[in-house]
């Protein structure tokens, strides 16, 4: 029998929420509802959602995901979406292990046998770039993203633009010509100054230039994709294919739904498809746990228009634990050449660490995001 018994939720550290959605029959599926910054919040929603699935059969998906994200007059946002997410991907864990097969065969298929992976690099001096970009290199990468800038002016000076292409040009020559470098607007940047400082990065050939603008102005990135000839991302923040449709005809070039922000891999899967309409690549957010990670990797196997990965993997602001730390099995999410190879367990592919998980929600975590204030007193992305 594969009718739910129960949903339980965990809070652990770093800054994570984990779902577990058990059946009848034992069969343990697994997902990532993290929100960061709101992860109480969305383990509020998570629990009244449960009430639409325990004692339904956990092979309905579409039919779950339909009615948990349109069965109520109030839809949509990052808190119910994130709920969404954790839900489903449990789902479609417990369903892979039903059939004894990893995701991306229930999704058609792979069309890849390995998927190239990024790291973020910090690093506010040109001089802290190049080392942190020579450590992720040595561990085998073959592309980082950056922060583009801290706080800038909303019309920036000569000094603060001459700061940014300084950083992106120390990328470049640790990176050489056989490596990438994205560059992450985080939404910092006033349209005025996204649009100057643009055309000023081209040289050192970015790989693309993401979140221009925050997510509440995606009116005016098209503005921005015809001020540059380098790729343009965004989507991080954006939640269905409804919020993705205006940036897709803006001209991006790559878009970012996370798949424990976005409604799970069922949602993500067809922002994929809407994506490949307008000729547009995925690059799942992804600066989260395993499971999350692993969600978007089964996606990534069975999706034809899929650039490369995020994966946060030693990131600086894994405070209290890594990312494999809840994985019983760390070989599965081990990277060769800057690429992880496709996964073949069943279900999401990895093995969760449940004594770990219990152990880790008795500790919790408060994690919240750090407030950000321009140099006007505005408030951009921290």
């Amino acid at each position: 029998m594969t009718t739910i018994a129960r949903v339980e939720t965990f809070l652990v550290a770093p800054r994570w929420l984990f779902v577990r959605v058990e059946t009848e029959s034992g069969i343990v599926g697994w997902g990532e509802s993290t929100c960061e910054g709101r992860s109480e919040t969305v383990r509020t929603a998570v629990e009244q959602l449960s009430e639409l699935l325990v004692g339904r059969d956990a092979l309905r998906i579409e039919d779950h995901w339909q009615v948990m994200t349109k069965g109520s007059f109030y839809r949509g946002g990052p808190i119910l979406a994130s709920a969404v997410a954790g839900l489903d991907q449990a789902l479609w864990d417990i369903a892979g292990k039903r059939y004894g097969a990893p995701v991306h065969q229930l999704l058609g298929g792979p069309v890849r046998d390995r998927i190239r992976v990024y790291g973020w690099v910090g690093g506010d001096e040109p001089s802290e770039v190049r080392d942190h970009i020579a450590a992720q290199v040595e561990a085998g990468l073959t592309a980082v993203k950056m922060n583009a800038s801290g706080r800038m002016s909303p019309i920036a000076s000569v000094a603060e633009m001459d700061a940014v292409v300084g950083r992106v040009a120390a990328a470049r020559e640790v990176l050489g010509d056989d490596r990438d470098v994205a560059v992450d607007f985080h939404g910092r940047f006033t349209l005025a100054n996204a649009r100057r400082i643009a055309p000023l990065l081209e040289p050192y050939r970015p790989l693309f230039l993401e979140e221009p603008v925050v997510p509440e102005n995606s009116h005016l990135i098209g503005e921005f994709v015809r001020s540059t000839t380098t790729p343009v991302s965004t989507g991080e923040r954006l939640y269905s294919r409804q919020e993705f449709l205006p940036v897709l005809q803006a001209g991006i070039a790559v878009a970012q739904p996370d798949l424990s922000h976005a409604g799970g891999i069922t949602e993500v899967r067809k922002i994929a498809a809407l994506a490949e309409v307008y000729d547009v690549q995925l690059a799942p957010h992804c600066p989260l746990g395993p499971i999350a990670l692993a969600a978007c990797l089964q996606v990534g196997f069975a999706t034809p228009n899929y650039l490369i990965q995020e994966q946060s993997i030693g990131i600086h602001y894994n405070l209290g634990a890594e990312v494999l730390d809840y994985c019983l099995d760390r070989t599965s999410l081990t990277f060769v050449d800057g690429y992880v190879e496709r996964l073949t367990a069943p279900g999401l592919g990895i093995e969760v660490d449940e004594q770990a998980v219990r152990a880790a929600d008795k500790r919790g975590h408060a994690w919240r995001s750090p407030t950000f204030r321009q140099l006007d007193g505005s408030y951009a992305e921290w």
